[in-house]
């Protein structure tokens, strides 16, 4: 009502001082990229397992014209040394260039016995130097001259032969050349210069190591700069770049001749948290108004709250879509069942223990980049998922170990009985074991979403849909899976349960019809669909533990079947890893597409909407800066 009644509202302006910021950012911006490309850095595989790791420098808070003060100082100091420098590298580049270009074209050149000079057109002659594809036509145009010779030399071979050629004609046929030169040639331009092409490869030569080390003496001086200055200007352009948002963040508000009106979006937590700092900030002079926000048409960001363990199951969530404001958050049961899938559909503890060594190698070596910590943290997951299932399962690089080590494939990695259940499980030779598990796994994964949409639909109010789309599959699921197994696996059940079981069935079919009219029963056979799309945690797990056999085998009879004495010592090794490795790849990638479509199809499909936009409050981010009054980086 306050908001409503302020009369004449109109948009702050932007603090008079946004442009010097923004200016100060751009001149610094110029000058780190310069010292950065210019820099020494590790390259390729070097620069995965090394990363450089931004070196913090520690400052004390100051007002803005100290800021900019200390801009303008080392800026005069340094950036027009800097600026100079790079114009005469970017000027020797081009130089460069253009005789390294040239320099190709003339070698061309070093089987004909002429000057650079005789090219164009004399009083008398006329040279034209280029090359062709098309030498035969070319010919036979020139034979039908009178005063013009060809000479030529392939330069190319294969399908597109190339010639570079040299035409000499009488003034008197000029035009007719030109006509040639256009049909046929692509001239070259090189230097009209009294050298032989020998001589000015000779000149050229003298000329590019000069300037490459003039180039080389230049890049030690910006090299000497950057180490000397970079890290400061990292630190500066960081301190204008938060003070430039500080300043910015002013054109978001509203005011009145005597009043500010500050509107946004803040976690309820937080709330006493700001009232206090408002208060402090503006000496009481101030009013907080709180108002809970509608989902319709308010559209609040969502705050995804996620614990520190599973935030690298963020990443997956938002492949697929941002939860709306007031929807559960999945991120932490969508990111349990990927592990537990990918483990069932990889299924190899050989597997899985490389994929755990090198994301724990990728989490502590590689922890300067948030986004390989991150992954490499979700790696350690899946291969201890894949680890876990591939010894209950008796697949350990498939049947390396039988095969290899114990001397008989068909024995099991261990034995043990826990409550009457043998273990290992071999998925091979009992895969209907496997899929019964899968299939459990795939009922318990469908009635989670059930029970989250039956949850959220009753926190919105939204109580006929909770009624009629989600807890009419509790009932429909209880009779069904009684009545089916009466009449499919003779189970012995009493005539009153086996009629609540009739019962129930009619009452979560009558539910489905009011909902969706007749399409109710596509409803129940989608559903089933859905489970049965489980099996593909038994289908992939045996493909890849087919797969790993089939390579072990393979890599003990290619060996013998070559008539070379000891060869085998030398191959198998080579034949399992190139295989194995291979397999893990393909495993791995159709394990984590496939775990991923059961959350986002099967799963998703039970409760989840999407479509919000994740709540990014306005706080400071400091990477190359830490205050000197702080214990942490804020």
């Amino acid at each position: 009502k306050i908001i409503s009644e302020i009369e004449e509202l109109e948009k702050t302006n932007e603090h008079p001082d946004t442009q010097i910021c923004i200016d100060y950012e751009t001149r610094l911006t110029r000058i780190i990229d310069i010292l950065r490309n210019i820099s020494l850095k590790p390259m390729g595989l070097k620069s995965i397992l090394n990363p450089s790791i931004p070196e913090v420098q520690l400052i004390e808070e100051i007002n803005p014209e100290e800021l900019y003060s200390q801009i303008e100082g080392i800026l005069s100091s340094i950036e027009q040394d800097i600026l100079s420098k790079y114009n005469q590298l970017q000027k020797l580049d081009e130089e460069l260039s253009s005789l390294r270009d040239i320099q190709e074209k003339v070698k061309l050149l070093t089987g004909f016995d002429i000057l650079l000079s005789d090219q164009g057109e004399s009083p008398y002659l006329v040279l034209k130097i280029g090359e062709t594809s098309e030498l035969e036509s070319l010919k036979e145009e020139v034979d039908k001259l009178e005063y013009t010779t060809l000479f030529s030399k392939q330069i190319s071979h294969g399908r597109k032969k190339r010639w570079v050629v040299v035409l000499v004609a009488h003034i008197s046929e000029k035009r007719e050349i030109e006509n040639l030169c256009r049909m046929f040639l692509t001239l070259f331009d090189i230097p009209s210069i009294r050298n032989t092409p020998k001589e000015f490869l000779m000149k050229t030569e003298r000329d590019i190591r000069d300037k490459d080390k003039k180039k080389n003496e230049i890049i030690k001086q910006l090299r000497r700069l950057a180490g000397d200055h970079l890290q400061v200007l990292l630190a500066l352009r960081e301190e204008i770049q938060l003070e430039k948002e500080r300043k910015e963040i002013y054109k978001n508000f509203m005011k009145t001749d005597n009043t500010m009106l500050i509107q946004g979006w803040i976690p309820e937590r937080d709330i006493d948290t700001l009232k206090i700092e408002l208060y402090k900030a503006a000496e009481d002079h101030t009013v907080v108004i709180i108002e809970n926000p509608s989902g319709n048409p308010d559209e609040p960001p969502t705050l995804l709250d996620i614990p520190p363990w599973a935030s690298s199951f963020k990443t997956l969530l938002q492949l697929f879509a941002t939860p709306r404001y007031n929807e559960i958050n999945p991120t932490v049961i969508m990111g349990i069942f990927f592990v537990l899938f990918f483990g069932f559909m990889l299924g190899d503890a050989g597997y899985g223990l490389i994929i755990l060594l090198l994301s724990f190698f990728g989490y502590i070596k590689l922890k300067a980049s948030p986004l390989i910590k991150t992954w490499s943290f979700l790696g350690i997951w899946l291969g201890l998922s894949a680890i876990i299932v591939g010894i209950l399962t008796n697949s350990f690089f498939g049947d390396f170990i039988p095969r290899f080590i114990y001397g008989n494939p068909d024995k099991p990695l261990y034995t043990i009985n826990i409550a009457g259940l043998n273990l290992p499980v071999d998925s091979l030779r009992d895969p209907l074991t496997i899929l019964i598990i899968s299939l459990i796994l795939g009922l318990i994964h469908l009635n989670i979403g059930i029970i989250l949409g039956i949850y959220q639909t009753w926190k919105r109010g939204e109580y006929r849909k909770m009624l009629m789309e989600h807890i009419s599959w509790i009932p429909l699921q209880i009779g069904g899976a009684i009545l089916i197994g009466v009449s499919i696996l003779d189970w012995d059940i009493s005539f009153p349960i086996l009629l609540l079981a009739t019962v129930l069935v009619i009452i979560g079919i009558l539910q489905l019809l009011i909902k969706s009219g007749p399409m109710g029963f596509f409803d129940i056979t989608g559903y089933v669909g859905d489970w049965l799309s489980y099996a593909r945690l038994l289908a992939l797990g045996l493909a890849t533990a087919g797969m790993a056999l089939a390579f072990n085998i393979i890599a003990v009879l290619i060996p013998s079947l070559l008539p070379i004495p000891y060869i085998g010592v030398i191959l198998l090794p080579i034949i399992l890893i190139i295989t194995h490795f291979a397999n893990l790849l393909i495993q791995s990638l159709g394990a984590a597409v496939h775990s991923l479509r059961l959350q986002y199809v099967e799963f998703f499909n039970r409760f989840y909407e999407g479509g919000g936009y994740e709540f990014t409050p306005f706080k400071i981010k400091r990477r190359y800066t830490k205050l000197k009054t702080e214990g942490e980086i804020r």
